[in-house]
This record gives structure tokens, C-alpha cells and sequence, in this order.
């Protein structure tokens, strides 16, 4: 009986110490796991950070210590010292370039000590974590308008663009810049082989906006888009993006336009056959062409669109792409007819009451959208940011809300069904309402393209 007695004994010790062990794996495993759960959010947040940062440095060296930097500002800020007794420790962070891509590898441990544990011979426990993020080449073109109602907003509008350009990396990325009014410049063109861009000189540029004329959106699409699309294919980056801003619908397009008459257009833009390449106006407003530029940034003119008989069938103002976007389309959601001189043809809130001025706005809304439909097609993200309360109001042949072309630009999910692809690169669409709006506004841009860069 004793000896029955005391195999009882050991055996109950035995089983204490293992239900020891199992109470110690619960308690401190469970603890063990809160931590690692930690630590893994706290490096994930210092590798997103890392990749945002990487941006900022005249050269490798600065932009590794700015990725370094960020990287554990943002792990001491999701895990703090003595977290659950932990002692979170940031091991590594290592920035690797590689073409127009910089990946950052980041590590970390949290030591902590155990209690139950300890009957089966541990004294610490050591979760570990590791994250990686990897910002992809950038190709990029950034188009501002510069019509004359954003006058008023111009040094906002610099402000804001050029806080937006501070964000991507001069070494890595690829960036060109286009404005537009009546027409677009090319104000820094992309680079089609070597990486990186010139901030400096983008900066200068945006200083030396003027803020005149009209709305031709197309210009600056079709500018921004052929940017893209000259760097050979087998040289363009992973990601490609074109960021469009505007404070209002189109109203006017380029063309090669039919003169009722050779006296209506300025010397020097008329051949023999009375044809010119022009911007023409909804609005009674201004035209121009190539011919019609008194110097790089100038452009003059003040010819009513009823100096013209006639729309051509195509976008045909750039002789590399004449037949791509149709302008003439009666059935289209936005009807555009050829002719222009039917007065019969009018707007139901009765402004633009002529066939000309419907068929003009109609053709420079369809345009647009037309073009950021093709770069989608070809791969390209389109992000849209739109200013003030006019985009809210309704205009046009359709009577149409105004952000709702800028949503249909972008792809997004909240814009008219006429437009959304899902199956296309869905960008994003941003609101200022104020002009205290636009820096967050480009912000979230910037942060929604280097979200997807990654």
C-alpha cells in the first residue's frame, strides 16, 4: 500500500509539472503572441515608412539614412519599450536599389522575460519579425491647368503642385510636367531612358505659371499621355501614372479646322486650302495653333468658333495620332454632329443656344475622357483632382454634374456606371472644395501612387 502510496505521489508530481508546462505555455505563449502580433504591425508600418522616405536625398546615401530614419521613427511608434515586458529592439533596416526600384528590408526582436515558464527551464522568450516593401519604378506625368478661372488660386495651385513633387524620388522616378489653357506646353519632358527627373527646374517652371484662357482638358491629356508612351517599351517602369488637375469642365479642343473664310484666321496659320491647326472655344472664346505662338508659353487669338463650318471626324491636332479619337459621334452619350452652323440644336438650360457651342463642349468633354480611357487601356493609372464649387454645378448638353468627367478620368467606382471598367486600372478622384483643400488633396495622391508603387 505504501509503495502504491508514493507511485500515486510521483505520478501527481509528474502530472503537476506538466500541467505546469501547459499553463506556462498558455499564459507566456499567449503573451509571446500579443507581442509578436505587435511587433509584426510595428515592422510593417517602418518598411511603409521606409519606402515613403526613400524618396528624400540628393543622392543614395541621404536617401538610405531618410528610409533608416522614418523607418524607426514609425517602429518606436507602434511598440513601445516594456510592451507586455517586451524589450522591442529595430535589428536592421536595409535599403536596396535596383534600377528604378528600391526595396526595404526591415527586422526586429522583442526579448521578454517568462513566469511559468520557468519550471520547465526557460527565461525568455524572443519573437522576432521581418517585412519587406518594395517601391516599384515610376513613370509619371503631372498635368496643371492653368485657364484663366484659376487666377485667383494661382499661388495655391503652385504651392500644392510643388509639395506634391517633393514627395517622389529624383533619383528613381520618372516625372514629366505639362500645363495647359488654351493649348498645353511640355514644361519638363520625361526622361525615356535614364531614370530620375529634374525637381529643381519642375519647381522653377511651376513659379512661372500665368494663369489665362480656356479649358483645353484634351491638350493636356494627350500631351501627358504621349509623355508616357515615348519611352520605349521595354524601358517603362512598372508603374505608370498620370495625375490631372483641373478647377473645371473642358471647353475647347484642338483641330484641323475648315475656315469659312481665310481673312477669319491669323496670317501665317492659313495654307491654300484654308485649313489650320487650332483650339477652337465653346464659349466665343479663343483658338490657336503652332502657328499662332508668339513664344514658348503665349499663345494668341480671340476667334469665335463660328469662323468655323465644320468639326472634322477625328482628333487630328497632333499628325502622329489623327484617327485614334473620333470626334464626330451622334451617338454618343455626348452627341457631337459635324455641322456647326444649325441653330436648332440647343442646350436644355439655354446657354451655348447654338449647334456650334453644343457640339464644341460636347466633343472637348468627350475627348478627354476618351484619352484617359486609352492610357488606361495601355496599363497607365489616371488620379484626378478637381477645384472649387463649379464642378459640383451641372453644365453641358447632358446637364451633367462637373466632377463626374474627373471621376470617369480616374475610373473610380463612385462615378458614373457609363464609365467604370473594374477590370481597368482603377484610380483615384479628390476634392477641394477650398483652395485650403488642395495640399491634402495632392497628399492623398501622392500616398494612393505610393501605396500601389508597392
Amino acid at each position: 500500500m505504501r509503495r502504491q502510496r508514493g507511485a500515486v505521489a510521483i505520478m501527481v508530481a509528474l502530472s503537476m509539472l506538466m500541467l505546469l508546462g501547459v499553463v506556462g505555455l498558455v499564459i507566456d505563449g499567449g503573451l509571446a503572441y500579443m507581442v509578436k502580433a505587435r511587433l509584426n504591425a510595428a515592422v510593417d508600418s517602418a518598411a511603409l515608412a521606409g519606402a515613403r522616405a526613400v524618396t528624400t536625398g540628393a543622392n543614395q546615401a541621404d536617401q538610405t539614412a531618410s528610409a533608416q530614419a522614418a523607418a524607426a521613427q514609425f517602429f518606436a511608434a507602434n511598440i513601445s519599450q516594456n510592451y507586455l515586458l517586451s524589450k522591442p529592439n529595430l535589428l536592421s533596416t536595409t535599403v536596396t536599389f535596383n534600377g528604378g526600384m528600391a526595396t526595404i528590408d526591415v527586422r526586429a526582436e522583442a526579448p521578454m522575460p517568462v513566469s511559468v515558464m520557468q519550471v520547465m527551464g526557460f527565461t525568455s522568450l524572443t519573437p522576432t519579425a521581418y517585412a519587406q516593401t518594395i517601391r516599384k519604378d515610376l513613370d509619371m506625368a503631372l498635368v496643371v491647368d492653368t485657364s484663366g478661372s484659376l487666377q485667383s488660386s494661382g499661388a495655391a495651385v503652385k504651392s500644392a503642385a510643388k509639395t506634391f513633387l517633393n514627395q517622389f524620388n529624383v533619383l528613381q522616378d520618372r516625372v514629366g510636367m505639362v500645363h495647359f489653357a488654351y493649348g498645353a506646353e511640355i514644361d519638363n519632358a520625361i526622361k525615356t531612358s535614364g531614370r530620375g527627373f529634374d525637381r529643381t527646374a519642375m519647381l522653377s517652371n511651376i513659379d512661372n505659371f500665368t494663369f489665362t484662357g480656356s479649358t483645353a482638358s484634351v491638350e493636356g491629356m494627350w500631351n501627358a499621355r504621349n509623355q508616357l508612351n515615348l519611352i520605349p517599351q521595354a524601358n517603362r517602369s512598372s508603374l505608370r501614372v498620370i495625375v490631372f488637375f483641373s478647377d473645371g469642365v473642358p471647353n475647347a479642343m484642338g483641330a484641323d479646322l475648315a475656315f469659312n473664310d481665310n481673312s477669319n484666321c491669323p496670317a501665317g496659320i492659313v495654307d491654300s486650302s484654308g485649313t489650320g491647326m487650332l483650339s477652337l472655344s465653346d464659349s466665343g472664346g479663343s483658338y490657336l495653333s503652332t502657328g499662332c505662338r508668339v513664344s514658348a508659353t503665349t499663345w494668341y487669338g480671340t476667334y469665335p468658333w463660328y469662323y468655323v463650318s465644320r468639326l472634322p471626324n477625328n482628333y487630328n491636332a497632333h499628325p502622329s495620332d489623327t484617327t485614334v479619337f473620333p470626334i464626330v459621334n451622334p451617338n454618343a452619350w455626348r452627341p457631337v454632329y459635324a455641322d456647326l452652323s444649325s441653330t436648332a440644336y440647343t442646350f436644355p438650360n439655354g446657354d451655348r443656344s447654338t449647334v456650334g457651342g453644343r457640339n464644341v463642349d460636347s466633343a472637348a468633354r468627350n475627348l478627354v475622357e476618351a484619352v484617359a480611357a486609352k492610357a488606361r487601356d495601355e496599363g497607365v493609372y489616371v488620379f484626378t483632382l478637381g477645384l472649387g464649387s463649379d464642378l459640383k454645378a451641372r453644365s453641358g448638353a447632358n446637364n451633367e454634374v462637373g466632377e463626374d468627367l474627373l471621376k470617369c478620368m480616374a475610373n473610380v467606382a463612385d462615378g458614373p456606371a457609363r464609365c467604370y471598367n473594374a477590370a481597368k486600372p482603377v484610380g483615384m478622384y479628390c476634392y477641394a472644395a477650398t483652395t485650403a483643400d488642395l495640399t491634402p488633396c495632392f497628399s492623398r495622391l501622392a500616398s494612393a501612387i505610393l501605396r500601389i508603387s508597392k
